[in-house]
This record gives structure tokens, sequence and C-alpha cells, in this order.
């Protein structure tokens, strides 16, 4: 069953998000997106959460990718990103915690602040981890937690407040993909240790 509270909420912040996260955010963290992104091969890929479609414009083109969401509304938001896109976007509805694929069905997943917003993460984490195929790649653009004074009880306070609207702010989400069953290979800090890039890999049976 689809997790309707966080499909409501989600669906409550789609009206905002362009305005949160676009503009002067969107411009700043491209370039790093854009590397990262960059990394997508032809094959079967998924893109875990789609939102309002801002990330599209850090993809290579020409790729085929599924695009997941819980929210109609971010989907429906995204639509005109999806249409615009010179290579072929699957956006679908979906709740990260009970994807319909097979096991091993994706090539790689990619994720974009995803993970602060996940209910249950190392649970979300363990469903990416089944629907990739061993030795695939898991390449993640994320805001964590921090370790240090005074970020780490900064973020802590407002993540009080932050998860009943939107994102949580001090996940630990470089030791989630430790504990899904991910062999971490990379963490990039980009700002702090707050926003990173994380990549992955599901080891080969």
């Amino acid at each position: 069953m689809a997790d309707l509270a966080t499909r409501d909420k989600w669906n409550k912040a789609a009206a905002s998000m362009d305005l949160m996260t676009g503009n002067g955010e969107l411009k700043r963290w491209l370039p790093f997106k854009s590397r990262l992104f960059g990394h997508m091969e032809p094959g079967k890929i998924l893109f875990a959460s789609l939102g309002t479609g801002l990330d599209i414009s850090a993809f290579p083109p020409g790729m085929t990718i599924t695009a997941i969401d819980i929210s109609p509304e971010m989907l429906k938001r995204a639509q005109p990103r999806v249409d615009g896109y010179p290579g072929e976007i699957r956006p679908e509805l979906t709740d990260i915690h009970e994807m319909p694929y097979p096991d091993g069905h994706f090539d790689q997943v990619f994720t974009s602040c995803t993970f602060c917003s996940v209910p249950k993460p190392v649970d979300a984490l363990s469903a990416l981890n089944r629907v990739l195929k061993p030795g695939g790649r898991l390449y993640m653009f994320e805001h964590t937690g921090s370790r240090y004074f005074p970020f780490k009880y900064m973020l802590d306070f407002m993540t009080v407040i932050s998860r009943n609207i939107g994102p949580e702010l001090n996940r630990t989400t470089v030791a989630n993909v430790k504990a899904a069953g991910f062999e971490v290979t990379e963490v990039d800090n980009l700002f702090l240790d707050i926003v990173k890039t994380i990549k992955a890999v599901k080891p080969a049976d």
C-alpha cells in the first residue's frame, strides 16, 4: 500500500518546489549534478525521485530513463521538462519502498536529494539494491547531516520543523547506503560534509 501521508506531504510541497529549489540553488549545483549524471550510460536507468523535473537539465542527452516519484502533483509539474528532454524519460508514479520492478532490472540508479525525504531510508535503499543488477552502480547527489559543531546541532534542530513539511536535514546517508548492502566507492563533499555526491556499487554475486 502506498504511503499516503508522504504522498500528501509532497503533493502540497509541489507548488512551491521550483521557487524553493530553482534558480540560484539549481545554478549553484548544476555543474556538480551534470558531472555526476554524466555517468549515465545507455541501458536501463532508474532516477529517484523526479520531483518537478529540475534535475532533467543536468541529464546527458539520448538516455532512456525511468523516473519515479510518489507525488502525482510533482509528476504533473515535471511533464513539460520531460517533454523537452532530448531522449526518453518515462515518469512513473511509484513509492520507492514498493517498486514494481523485477530483481536486478536496472543497470544504473541515480538519486538527487531523495534520501533526505523518504520516510525509511535504509528500507528504500535496500529496495534500490534489489532492483539494481549485481555489479550495478548507484550515483547520489544528497544533502545530509553533519559531524561537526555547530552544524550538527543546527541541522538536528531544524529537522524538528522541516520534517513536517519537507525534507529531514540530518540523515546519515553514507552509513545508510552501506547498511542497505552497497559498497561505497567514493564520497565527494561539495559543501562542508553536508552536500555531497556518493558513488556505490551493488556487489556482484
